[in-house]
C-alpha cells in the first residue's frame, strides 16, 4: 500500500481521543469553577442585601428614639412610663430583645401606639392610640413601640413576633455612654447602660449565616448616633 492511501492508525486514534477528552475535563472544570463563583457570589450578595435593608431601617428609627414632639418628655401630660427608658437591649442570652420608643417613621403598618399632641410651646400630651381631633395650633406626633427580637436564629420584630430575617447566627447591641466629666464624647460601650441619659449612639453587630454553606458567615457593624434627648 502506497504512504499517500494510508488510514489513521490505531495509536493516531488512542491519541487524539486522549487530547480530546483533557480538553472536555478542561473546559468542564472551568464551567464548575465559574458555577461555583457565580453562586458563592450570589449567596454573599443574597446576605448583604437582607443585613442593608434590615439595618438601614432599624438605623432609620434609632435615630427617631426619644422624639416625642416639640416639647421634653417631662412637660408630657400622662405620658406612659415607656418614654422615660425609651431604648434597651434585655432578655437573657439567645433569646434578647432590642426595645425602642420612636417617632413613627412611616416604616409600619397600622396605627400608631401613642400620639402626643402639643402646640410646641406651653402644652403637650399624650393619648393612646391615634389622635385625629386637634385645636387650632395644635401638632399631632405618632409614637410606636417597637421589638427586636433574636431567637432560635431568627430576628423578629413586634409584639406578634413577625420573623423579619431567618439564618441569622448573631445579633447583639450596645450602647455608647458618656461620662459626666465628657457629655458631649463616648467614653465606653456597655449592653445596659444604668442611666439612659447618658447614651449617645447605639451600636448593632449582625452576622448572617448561608444556609447553602458557600460562603462563610458575614458579619455587619452598625453605629447609629442619638438624635434626641432620651429623658
Amino acid at each position: 500500500m502506497r504512504r499517500s492511501e494510508a488510514g489513521l492508525g490505531l495509536i493516531e486514534l488512542m491519541v487524539s481521543l486522549v487530547l480530546g477528552m483533557l480538553v472536555v475535563l478542561g473546559l468542564t472544570e472551568v464551567f464548575l469553577s465559574a458555577r461555583a463563583t457565580y453562586s458563592t457570589q450570589q449567596s454573599s450578595a443574597l446576605l448583604q442585601e437582607d443585613a442593608r435593608y434590615v439595618l438601614s431601617k432599624i438605623a432609620q428609627e434609632i435615630r427617631m428614639v426619644g422624639m416625642f414632639g416639640c416639647l421634653p418628655s417631662d412637660r408630657i401630660i400622662d405620658a406612659p412610663s415607656a418614654f422615660q427608658r425609651p431604648i434597651s437591649w434585655q432578655g437573657p442570652p439567645g433569646s434578647r430583645s432590642l426595645h425602642m420608643v420612636s417617632a413613627d417613621v412611616g416604616l409600619q403598618g397600622g396605627k400608631p401606639d401613642w400620639t402626643v399632641v402639643s402646640d410646641c410651646t406651653t402644652s403637650a400630651q399624650a393619648y393612646s392610640g391615634t389622635r385625629s381631633s386637634l385645636a387650632p395650633g395644635e401638632i399631632a406626633f405618632p409614637v410606636r413601640e417597637l421589638f427586636y427580637r433574636f431567637e432560635n436564629g431568627q430576628l423578629k420584630s413586634g409584639p406578634n413576633k413577625t420573623v423579619l430575617l431567618d439564618n441569622v447566627a448573631a445579633f447583639d447591641v450596645s450602647f455608647g455612654v458618656a461620662d459626666p466629666s465628657s457629655p458631649h464624647s463616648v467614653t465606653r460601650y456597655e449592653d445596659s447602660p444604668g442611666d439612659v441619659a447618658s447614651i449617645r449612639s447605639v451600636r448593632i453587630a449582625l452576622t448572617l449565616r448561608d444556609p447553602g454553606g458557600r460562603v462563610k458567615d458575614q458579619g455587619y457593624h452598625l453605629m447609629v448616633a442619638l438624635r434626641n434627648r432620651l429623658v
